[in-house]
């Protein structure tokens, strides 16, 4: 293992490349990105970067955002079928008609979606900033917001605003089970029970603590509980577990399964980002129309997160 991070690390300097990773990724593709993060800080890490490549340990409509933000840099994404179960919920042409129903209302969409989405959005938000976001859009003004309807209902919750919800779901946070966690928690039951928006209500309603992936690692660092049961995608608990290695982190079962992993988050080995910033293949291109109409909503989101310090 070690001859093959060696050689990504000779290419990076050599193309000044740098590797974006996201929390959901294996240990050994976190401990060679440069820059490891949720779905908000990675947005703003691919806006400050003066790399020329910028190769995505993640899915394929991070990769997207990053090519928006900075259509002259190459950016890539080690495996093309690295997608998302939440983005492809939500069709353009069935969200263009959705919107054309309700021409009225103001569009906030979840990061988690396609470039030909975030084109027809006013706003793009993460689980870190939705409610931030909501709350900054005046309040007159009614709301559509997708393609996540267990954030949105979450959101929707905690803002009290007029928000109507698309009807999409990411097919890891909706197979966690409310009951099996609850037996889990007799097992354990000094636990504290964390869990991400994107969870099903059922869920959520048990939970001792609800944030972003970011804000459920930084909770477990700053509290003095040591035990936790999380509902989430399992890749965080190795960062949980870098930093606080005396606690203990139990992964939240699912409906069909113990081991609730999203498949599409480890599609990427060091083997197909060695081999993609080798080759430089796998590269993100989109029209320039495309980009132009998409930026603008993601933008606005980074102008409210950078003024509220998020």
């Amino acid at each position: 293992m070690n001859t093959i991070i060696n050689k990504i690390n000779k290419l990076k300097k050599e193309k000044n490349a740098i590797i974006l990773g996201h929390f959901y990724e294996s240990p050994e593709v976190q401990e060679i990105s440069d820059f490891i993060g949720d779905s908000l800080a990675l947005a703003q890490k691919a806006q400050k970067t003066d790399a020329d490549i910028i190769v995505f340990a993640g899915v394929l409509f991070m990769a997207e955002t990053a090519k928006i933000l900075y259509p002259d840099k190459k950016v890539l994404l080690p495996d093309l079928n690295a997608g998302c179960s939440l983005a492809d919920s939500c069709e353009e042409n069935k969200f263009k008609k959705f919107l054309m129903l309700h021409p009225d209302r103001y569009v906030i969409s979840y990061v988690n979606t396609s470039a030909k989405i975030k084109a027809l959005s006013d706003c793009i938000c993460t689980s870190s900033n939705a409610i931030k976001i909501v709350k900054s859009v005046p309040i007159d003004k009614k709301i559509i917001f997708g393609p996540d309807k267990n954030l949105g209902t979450y959101v929707k919750k905690s803002t009290n605003r007029d928000i109507l919800l698309w009807d999409g779901a990411c097919h890891v946070h909706k197979r966690f089970s409310a009951e099996k966690i609850k037996q889990l928690k007799k097992k354990y039951p000094n636990a504290k029970i964390i869990s991400h928006p994107e969870c099903e209500a059922s869920v959520l309603e048990i939970s001792d603590f609800i944030d972003s992936t970011s804000g459920l690692l930084k909770y477990t660092n700053r509290v003095e509980y040591n035990e936790f049961i999380i509902a989430t995608e399992p890749g965080i608990i190795y960062q949980m577990q870098k930093a606080n290695p005396e606690k203990l982190y139990i992964a939240a079962p699912s409906f069909e399964e113990e081991n609730n992993i999203c498949e599409y988050m480890k599609m990427c080995t060091l083997t197909n980002i060695y081999n993609s910033l080798k080759e430089e293949k796998f590269e993100i291109n989109l029209e320039e129309n495309l980009i132009n109409k998409a930026r603008g909503s993601i933008l606005k989101m980074l102008e409210i997160s950078n003024k509220l310090k998020l």
